[in-house]
């Protein structure tokens, strides 16, 4: 059985945190969106009755349906045998993974720190002042935090030897900072060899590796999370 995967077709996003595992763990899923087009997920998301996803992604699995990155995440992991059997650990990966939430959000101010409803150029000034403190305080605080936790089971994952749901996302957000900030985090990149040697250990997971090689790994650009302006890396 096939999930569906509901998010907007022309960028990564905060789908692509979902991707990543679907495709490492070699789970089937189509990615209704970039399939159908937009309208499509637009039409699907306000067919929609009851308790239902407030925004994209969420995961269609027969009929249930899930939202939010982090809570997607644990229920692909719980139903396709990905955890570790023990819950304390499990919901441990659960709170790394709402924190990566809460760095990818601030990932998004930086760019929109007035408000989702205005253009960039409208803001500008704003997130000048929003990048100077994100790469100068919050980024060096998380990536921190998140070096700590990969020290504790000897990497090159946050379990140790087996990848997880964490270890993607982690993935993701370093290609993702690299991607927007590339001088700051060439600068910083050093100080966190367990961020890059768990980067690199995910690029080479085998569903993984083969996503990246292919035409469905959607390149980053400025319509996503992960935006480079150059006068934001200043």
């Amino acid at each position: 059985m096939s999930y569906d995967l509901w998010y907007w077709p022309g960028i990564q996003g905060r789908g692509e945190f979902v991707r990543l595992v679907l495709e490492g763990a070699g789970i089937s899923y189509r990615d209704r969106a970039r399939e159908d087009g937009a309208e499509a997920l637009m039409a699907d998301l306000a067919a929609r009755q009851g308790i239902k996803p407030f925004a994209p992604p969420y995961l269609v699995d027969g009929d249930f349906t899930i939202a939010q990155v982090a809570h997607i995440l644990a229920y692909v992991t719980d139903q396709n045998g990905l955890g570790t059997g023990s819950l304390h650990t499990d919901l441990n990966l659960i709170q790394l993974q709402l924190t990566v939430t809460d760095i990818v959000a601030e990932v998004h101010d930086v760019h929109h720190p007035v408000g989702a409803d205005k253009y960039y150029h409208q803001q500008k000034e704003e997130a000048l002042r929003a990048a100077a403190s994100f790469r100068d305080f919050r980024i060096p605080k998380y990536l921190g935090y998140f070096e700590n936790a990969l020290s504790v089971n000897g990497g090159p994952f946050v379990l140790g030897a087996k990848w997880s749901h964490v270890d993607t996302s982690l993935f993701q957000l370093m290609e993702g900072l690299a991607y927007a900030f590339p001088k700051r985090m060439a600068a910083l990149e050093t100080g966190y060899p367990r961020l890059r040697a768990a980067r690199e250990a995910v690029a080479q997971i085998e569903g993984v590796a083969s996503y990246l090689a292919s035409d469905r790994r959607i390149p980053f650009n400025e319509e996503g999370i992960f935006r480079q302006y150059p006068e934001l890396d200043a």
